[in-house]
């Protein structure tokens, strides 16, 4: 059976000082598959729209704010994450300079700069503990990542750096 994943970008805003990112707590829509969970801003791509289009209109819808620099982190293909047991393909953007005052909530729920080093507090899916590390660590070489789900659950994790 072909790969036809669904595309999609996750991006994380960095705080003017680099010591809070932006995430949204997912609490507004009791039907989210998400609920209750943090989680980057994103969503995804429309058609004709490229990968780096798609996240910083994701982030204006979202956030309402402006990207004005942002690097692509990494790569995530998650097979089986969606409600419904659909394929992923996440590009992962670390935003570190933007333009405009983020809003307070939207559509998703409660959107809330976090101090990085209070990340791992944070109710999420498991899966992100494994590859936010790469999103913040400075390394310049982006992740590429397989994180396979079953029935709402990570199955397991693998990556590369070139």
């Amino acid at each position: 059976m072909p790969y036809t994943p669904i595309v999609a970008t996750l991006g994380y805003v960095l705080s003017a000082d680099g010591q809070r990112v932006l995430m949204v707590h997912r609490n507004a829509r009791p039907d989210d598959h998400q609920l209750g969970k943090y989680n980057g801003l994103g969503g995804k791509l429309e058609p004709l729209e490229d990968v780096l289009a798609g996240m910083r209109r994701e982030i204006d819808e979202e956030a309402g704010i402006d990207c004005l620099e942002l690097q692509l982190r990494g790569t995530i293909s998650w097979p089986g994450f969606g409600k419904h047991g659909e394929d992923w393909l996440g590009f992962v953007f670390l935003i570190t300079r933007f333009a405009g005052e983020p809003f307070e909530r939207n559509p998703e729920g409660t959107l809330e700069w976090v101090d990085l080093d209070r990340l791992h507090e944070l109710p999420m899916w498991e899966g992100d503990r494994h590859f936010l590390p790469m999103v913040f660590d400075g390394d310049p070489r982006p992740f590429h990542g397989v994180m396979p789900y079953r029935d709402g659950r990570m199955v397991s994790w693998s990556h590369s750096r070139v």
